[in-house]
Parts: structure tokens; sequence; C-alpha cells
């Protein structure tokens, strides 16, 4: 029989404490005031996130996709998003030269912030990066307008009617983007009789240069047809277009006066392209064989109208054989418009018979 002791055989109620009552709860009552307390908190909490995850975020580094370098230096800002200010500008890698185009793995860059004492940076899965050097490109076209200038400038030469063939496959001067103003061409040297020149190209001062050389052809307009046009056509504006063609190998006859072949007529048929020569384009004829004309006699203080008929055709400006049926006389008169001819007292007549009418030339 186990004995407890005394302590332990007091009243079992001595070591449960009484059960203590609460009053029953209650719901509070929403007024006006407790909901402006309300609005007031979540209000706060909202703004305190509004300014505090920005700059949370901002402590996140990832790293940039492509870049375009404007410099000879890559800085940790070309490279990392969120550097902050301080360290955006430490430099890192030195760029590709101007106008390449190369590769930085991501170790590299991962290896270059951790040296700085910065973070780590997310790098979207990217195992390397391309870079690309900006550069200001100088073609053949620049090129050529600095000699042309110094060609006139230097030697007289007139722009407008030359061209520069450049040596070599379209030269260009690659120059750094912030490197303005137009190119220059220094120590340019001109033999007139080779018609070679050579020069500098610069910009700035010589900050970028390219040594070219070519030759200066002289130019010429001609006149080129735009489609094709059938024998006997009329001939309008816009049937014709000027290129500037290399003069030694432009036919001395090639026409270049827009307005004087606008209006005439092919003299044969001409395709598309062809260039227009003396004799391919001529005034369409205002008198026709065999067509009734008015004959004008005009002398100081007399004017005289009479009936006739062409025993040739005729352009405006031609002198042709003319009947005058009244008198059967054949004149010879100049063509002034449509179906009209002009003789004069000086005009030369020939007489000759209605039955036998004068040869067409």
């Amino acid at each position: 029989m186990t004995v407890f002791p005394e302590s332990l055989a007091s009243d079992p109620t001595d070591a449960i404490p009484p059960l203590e009552e609460r009053p029953p709860l209650c719901a509070a009552r929403l007024t006006v005031g407790v909901l402006g307390r309300l609005t007031g908190m979540l209000l706060t909490l909202l703004a305190i996130g509004y300014f505090t995850l920005p700059a949370f975020a901002a402590e996140t580094l990832r790293l940039r996709g492509d870049v375009t370098a404007r410099g000879d230096v890559l800085s940790l800002g070309d490279l990392v998003e969120g550097a902050g200010a301080e360290m955006a500008g430490k430099p890192l890698f030195r760029a590709p030269a101007l106008g390449a185009t190369g590769t930085i793995q991501t170790r590299r860059i991962l290896d270059a912030v951790a040296g700085l004492g910065l973070g780590p940076v997310e790098t979207g899965g990217r195992v390397q990066v391309a870079i690309q050097r900006a550069a200001r490109r100088v073609g053949a076209p620049e090129i050529e307008a600095a000699l042309k200038r110094t060609l006139e400038s230097g030697h007289g030469l007139d722009p407008r009617v030359i061209s520069i063939r450049l040596d070599g496959e379209a030269p260009v001067l690659l120059a750094p983007v912030d490197l303005n103003g137009a190119a220059a061409a220094l120590d340019v040297v001109y033999e007139p009789r080779s018609r070679r020149v050579t020069g500098l190209i610069s910009l700035g001062e010589r900050q970028a240069s390219l040594r070219v050389s070519g030759l200066v052809v002289e130019m010429r307009e001609v006149a080129i047809l735009a489609r094709a046009i059938r024998n006997g056509e009329p001939v309008t504006a816009a049937d014709v277009t000027l290129e500037r063609r290399p003069r030694e190998s432009t036919p001395v006859d090639a026409q270049a006066n827009l307005a004087a072949i606008a209006g005439e007529v092919a003299q044969r048929a001409l395709g598309a392209g062809t260039l227009l020569r003396v004799g391919d384009t001529a005034p369409p004829e205002l008198v026709a064989r065999g067509e009734a004309v008015s004959i004008v006699y005009e002398t100081p203080g007399v004017s005289l109208t009479m009936r006739g008929q062409a025993n040739e055709a005729g352009r405006l400006g031609a002198t042709v054989t003319v009947l005058n049926v009244a008198s059967k006389k054949v004149l010879q008169a100049v063509v002034v418009g449509p179906a009209r001819v002009s003789v004069g007292p000086a005009a030369p007549q020939r007489q000759a018979s209605a039955a036998l009418p004068a040869p067409i030339r």
C-alpha cells in the first residue's frame, strides 16, 4: 500500500485554479469615427508601400541585353541595370573598335560586379552580352562632296558638271558619333592631264581622317525616254527625264532641252531608256500633202488671204510648194501655222501646170 505525503494528500481542488468568468463578447458598432480611423490606416500602409517598394526594386541588379557603346569604355551602368548613380560610371571593359561588334561573357561581368562589392546580378539566363560600337559613317557621297568643294575653290572646277569615281570599294570614314560637322578635304592634289585627284578626308581637327583617291569625270545632262513611244507619237514632258552621263561616252548630238522636245513627235519607234539624239524627234507637220491651206500675202499696209493646196507636207518654218487655186500658180511658201502658209513679194515663185504638180521633196 503506497502512502502519499500529507502535502500531496490535501484537497485536490486546491491544485486547480478556479475558472475565471468573462463577460460575453459583443460586436462593436461601426461608427463614422471608426471608419475614418480604418481608412487612414489603410492609406498610410499604401503610402509606405508606394515609396518603399521602388527603393527595394532599385537595389536589384539585372544584366542588360545587347548593348550599344558610344565611347571607348564600357561602364557598370552600360552593362547592369539598378547599379545606382554613384556606381553606374565605374569603368569595367574596353569597347570594340568604331563600327565593330563584340561579346562579353556573363561570368566576366559577374566577377567584375563582385569585385566592386555589389550583390548578385540577375542574368536572365544570358551567357554573353553582345556589344556594338556606335560610329558616324562618312560614305562616298559626303567624301565626293568634300572633294568637289576643294576642287571648286582651289582649281576652279564646276561641281555641277563633274563626278568623282573613287578608287576601291565604297570608302567609308568611321568617326565617333559625337564628332559633328561636315567632312573636309585636305591636302588635295589634282592632275589636270590625267584628271586624277587625291586628298585626306577629315572630321574635326583631324580627329578622324581617311586618305582617298579617284578620277574626275566631266558629266553632261542628256534626255532619256521614260517609256516606249511609237513612230509618229507625240512626246510629252512626262515622257522624258534628264540624267547625268559621262561626257566622254555621250553622243555629241544628244538632246538635253526638255522644253524643246516636249510637243515633238517620234520619227521612229523608240524604246524606254533610249537616249534621245537629234533626229529622233521633230516638230509635228502643220501642213499635210494635198491639204487645203490658206495662203497669206502680207506687205506693209497690205494683207491678202487666198485659197491654196499644199503640194508637200511641212513643219513650222519649213518652205513648201503650194498651188494657188484661183490663179493655178505654184508658189513657194513658209509654214506659219496649221494649214496656213505665208508668201511675200520676195518669195520665189514658179509657174506650173495644175496637171503636173511640183515634185515632192
